[in-house]
């Protein structure tokens, strides 16, 4: 990876994408600590300690803005949430299946979609955020009148603007830079509040010094542990289950076609991070509903601690979230039927395995022992952290999360520039 960014630099075309990448991503760092205006956020104790809630998961994939009330506060998990939701309706609506199925010019109309879509998400999440702030007293400049009105308004349009703003440059950077820009934005926003991390490092450090011996244990565990994720993480990522597949010889006039060799590639891990999203979001929603009620009772605030996430009942429902959106997001990206039909039309069949129905059996068999294993690598991945956490007294419950998007965009941007290179030294057929 290091030899491929060292190569791209040597690149005065690839150089240019890089700097404009990261100077989209500096502009991205300056906004998450421009406070809005109206709102002293020095007031705003939303964050301590952690709740487990779905702000918490917001303010990670915000890289901390949401916590300073800043203009790119809610990131760009609004255009994200507008994707996931455009991507499962093209399933269940014939119009935006048809639209993905028309090449260039349906693929930019579902963007546009998707952006519109992604624009009304952003506004009902800023309304929701500023009933929200006005629970915390001191937040809000003024709360009432014509002044609560006016600066209502402009909190929330503030919050939503920046949500567009974000999404326009990364946008930007798919076209000027280099990599997934809205991936790369998430990036670098989880990336920066790692410092978080090393505090607690350092917090262990200390305790050790002052004769807590119980960390000198813990903190080796925990490294090794963490070198031994990212490993792992890289390797299931890039592993995959390859289908032989062969192609009948065919004759045409004095030309013979067919006849080579391929494979279906099946990823491990064919459905990303999405599960932990789905999971994260859906399994946070009690947190959030107590956090807006502001309950005083003790069997709702038990009720509502019981969704903690350092609750031994989240890390199990949690579990099971991933492995249930696991099966349902490969099952809606994947038809074994399609992909048989194609290969017959192709003149193409799995060796030993009959075209038709067998060969979408065998297809759905091989689908179900990967989705299998690629539920469990998400869930080990996402439900270990919350154990680490608890046994050490570490704020990393997140940590599967951020781990797995830090990684999978850091490889998918390799994988840019080492193909970008190798067009860049392709030779061609006349050299």
């Amino acid at each position: 990876m290091f030899d491929t960014f060292r190569n791209a630099w040597k690149i005065p075309e690839l150089r240019k994408k890089i700097l404009f990448t990261l100077m989209v991503i500096v502009l991205f760092r300056v906004g998450c600590v421009i406070t809005v205006p109206y709102i002293n956020p020095e007031a705003l104790q939303l964050f301590a300690g952690g709740t487990g809630n779905m702000l918490d998961y917001l303010n990670m994939m915000s890289g901390g803005a949401l916590s300073q009330c800043a203009i790119f506060a809610l990131g760009v998990t609004p255009y994200i949430n507008a994707s996931i939701i455009i991507q499962l309706l093209t399933v269940a609506i014939p119009p935006l299946e048809r639209l993905s199925k028309e090449g260039e010019e349906g693929r930019r109309k579902l963007t546009r979609i998707t952006r519109y879509t992604g624009a009304g998400i952003g506004l009902v999440m800023s309304i929701g955020y500023y009933l929200i702030l006005r629970n915390y007293a001191g937040v809000l400049s003024y709360t009432s009148g014509w002044e609560g009105i006016f600066s209502a308004v402009v909190i929330v349009l503030s919050f939503t603007a920046g949500a567009q703003l974000l999404t326009w440059m990364g946008e930007q950077i798919d076209s000027k830079g280099i990599g997934n820009g809205v991936s790369l934005l998430i990036f670098a926003g989880i990336v920066s509040r790692w410092s978080s991390i090393i505090t607690s490092v350092q917090e262990m450090i200390g305790n050790i010094m002052d004769g807590e011996f119980k960390y000198a244990i813990l903190l080796p565990v925990i490294l090794i542990l963490a070198l031994a994720s990212i490993v792992f993480v890289v390797i299931l990522t890039n592993a995959e289950r390859r289908i032989p597949v062969q192609y009948a010889k065919r004759v045409v006039g004095r030309k013979m076609y067919g006849g080579q060799s391929s494979h279906i590639p099946l990823k491990v891990n064919m459905s990303g991070v999405m599960p932990i999203i789905f999971a994260s979001a859906l399994i946070s929603i009690p947190g959030t509903i107590g956090t807006f009620l502001q309950v005083d009772s003790p069997f709702w605030v038990a009720f509502f601690n019981v969704f903690n996430y350092r609750s031994l009942l989240y890390a199990v429902v949690y579990l099971l979230l991933i492995l249930a959106f696991n099966y349902f997001y490969v099952a809606i990206q994947y038809n074994p039927v399609e992909i048989a039909n194609n290969l017959r039309k192709n003149n193409g069949a799995i060796p030993g395995i009959r075209p038709g129905k067998p060969t979408s059996d065998f297809i759905t068999k091989c689908l179900s022992k990967i989705t299998f294993v690629g539920a469990i690598f998400l869930g080990v991945i996402a439900v270990m952290p919350i154990i680490l956490g608890n046994v050490a007294g570490m704020n990393i419950q997140l940590g599967g999360t951020s781990l797995l998007i830090v990684v999978g965009v850091a490889l998918d941007t390799s994988r840019s520039m080492e193909s970008y290179l190798l067009m860049r030294h392709h030779k061609g057929f006349l050299e």
